[in-house]
């Protein structure tokens, strides 16, 4: 008998598995664009109202400036959380990392997470939770309704395929 045929619970096959990061639609050059609009824009606003005899102006353009600069990195941070989630048959991982790289885990049983979904009539799936032996996991909480949908249609199936068990496939 080869080690390839050694039984091996930890090399459990993977019914689904997803990588969620929250949507940016504007890159780092993109980022530099805009502020160097906005920057010129202001200065040159502020410069009429300097030569108008108005100065403080000029600096309520410049604090607008780095108000618009604080916001935009504020987003840019956010944008490095993350959601992966795993199913096996055996189970089903959810790994949470937040913006400032606090990392949270769980692991659950497939065969009792239950996938609740609260939907507007006009918009949507609004959230979506693992439900399982009275704990409440919210997921998927940056992604569109559509985006939503999709996810929660997936997950279903790899859920109902981890409670149908492994198949085996024989060679003829």
């Amino acid at each position: 008998m080869s080690t390839g045929n050694d039984f091996d619970p930890e090399q459990s096959p993977e019914l689904f598995s997803a990588l969620l990061t929250p949507h940016r639609s504007l890159n780092r050059t993109g980022f530099l664009v805009v502020m160097a609009f906005v920057s010129v824009v202001s200065f040159a606003a502020g410069l009429a109202f300097l030569l108008m005899g108005a100065w403080p102006v000029l600096g309520f353009f410049g604090l607008d400036v780095l108000a618009i600069y604080w916001a935009f990195r504020i987003n840019f941070r956010r944008a490095k959380a993350s959601e992966e989630i795993l199913v096996t048959p055996s189970e089903l991982r959810l790994r949470r990392i937040s913006h400032r790289g606090h990392v949270m885990e769980f692991v659950l049983n497939p065969l009792w997470v239950q996938l609740d979904r609260k939907t507007h009539a006009e918009y949507g799936i609004e959230k979506l939770y693992l439900v399982s032996k009275g704990r409440r996991i919210g997921i998927a909480g940056f992604l569109s309704p559509d985006e939503k949908a999709g996810f929660a249609n997936a997950l279903a199936a790899a859920l109902q395929a981890a409670r149908r068990g492994p198949t085996c496939n024989r060679l003829a």
